[in-house]
């Protein structure tokens, strides 16, 4: 049996004064992308902004397996913190919606 596509769904707010930095740095090409990208298994990043509600963003994040996803939360998990602080002055909340396969 095939290992079912694994994604991670987050929720962001962000205020007006950070959206532009916010999509480059969330977006398909941005830092989080490129940190994803070093690990065997990702598979792209979506931004989403909801067309009612402009402060509400979202982010799916493709891996190939959750085994992919896990390998890299353990090897780049320093990075991952470092670029978490980073960015973390850009959003109002940010709220992890959950885990899913693609069935």
């Amino acid at each position: 049996m095939d290992t079912p596509e694994y994604q991670t769904v987050w929720e962001y707010r962000v205020p007006e004064s950070t959206r532009e930095v916010f999509a480059r740095q969330y977006g398909p090409e941005g830092s989080w992308a490129h940190l994803f990208a070093k690990a065997e298994g990702y598979l792209g990043t979506e931004l989403l902004q909801d067309a009612t509600d402009p402060a509400r963003f979202l982010t799916i994040d493709h891996w190939a397996s959750q085994a992919d996803f896990d390998a890299f939360k353990s090897r780049y998990s320093s990075e991952y913190d470092a670029l978490d602080t980073l960015c973390e002055s850009l959003t109002e909340s940010e709220n992890l919606i959950g885990r899913f396969y693609i069935t």
